[in-house]
């Protein structure tokens, strides 16, 4: 009989730990929904990188890139913006603590809001072209302006709720692992 009760309360308390977790898994979700959008989830997986970092720097150049299959220069130069992160929170893709450069052709940075240096910023961006071009999943709304504590700034952008980069990094890498 004292075994069978040790059976129980184990089973008991492995139960409570699954429902627990699944109701935090669920309220992430809905987190998620409310400060990314109904198409988070598409939003997380097209994504090469996803991190919370701080914009470092923004500058205006012209990029003269080499295919990786050929080694060939194209012809003509790409009009870009180049822009560089420090990686605070890492999600996918990137390293905590990396300093990230990137390059975003010019016609692409018009078209979502633009990032200023010291700026937080949760962003989700595609993978590189073959180019080595990427820019925001989505445009604006792969980019989530963060307060200095790290959660989503909602008074930046009202149809947002406010949540913590640990909130949304859970449901983040939940659907990333849903698509594997």
């Amino acid at each position: 009989m004292g075994a069978s009760r040790r059976v129980l309360v184990i089973v008991i308390a492995c139960l409570s730990l699954f429902l627990s977790n699944l109701a935090a898994a669920q309220q992430s979700d809905v987190i998620a929904e409310r400060v990314l959008g109904p198409q988070w989830r598409q939003m997380s997986r097209r994504a090469g990188m996803i991190f919370a970092g701080t914009v470092l720097t923004t500058a205006t150049s012209v990029m003269t890139t080499q295919t990786a299959a050929t080694e060939r220069t194209l012809s003509g130069a790409i009009p870009a913006v180049q822009l560089s992160f420090r990686v605070d929170e890492a999600i996918a893709g990137v390293d905590r603590g990396q300093i990230l450069t990137i390059h975003e052709w010019a016609g692409a940075w018009s078209m979502h809001r633009p990032m200023t240096r010291g700026q937080h910023i949760l962003i989700f961006l595609y993978p590189l072209s073959r180019l080595g071009l990427t820019s925001p999943v989505g445009g604006s709304v792969g980019q989530v302006a963060l307060d200095p504590s790290g959660k989503s700034a909602s008074s930046a952008q009202p149809r947002f709720a406010s949540a913590s980069v640990s909130q949304l990094e859970r449901a983040i890498r939940s659907a990333r692992s849903e698509e594997e």
